[in-house]
């Protein structure tokens, strides 16, 4: 009886992970991708993202040293992982 209420209870935990991680996941999946093609695959995972919240998750994550992101045009941006396997020279 105890075994049927544990996996009732586990089926019914929704796990959620914070958007910074998920925007991360996926910029590491791709390696390199734009601002729109990244709202763009967010919003076909039904993870609607404002840009504005993006621009803000950008920022934390080029500021923690995980990414980088550079300007291709004036509202285009190009988002990509930044290597951590820097050899000392």
């Amino acid at each position: 009886m105890l075994k049927n209420y544990i996996n009732t209870f586990v089926t019914e935990i929704i796990v959620t992970y914070p958007l910074r991680n998920v925007v991360f996941e996926k910029i590491k999946q791709y390696g390199n991708i734009t601002d729109h093609d990244l709202i763009n695959s967010l919003a076909k995972d039904n993870i609607p993202t404002i840009e504005d919240d993006l621009n803000k998750i950008l920022l934390d994550l080029e500021i923690y040293g995980l990414i980088q992101v550079t300007w291709i045009s004036k509202d285009k941006k190009r988002i990509e992982v930044v290597n951590s396997n820097k050899e000392l020279t």
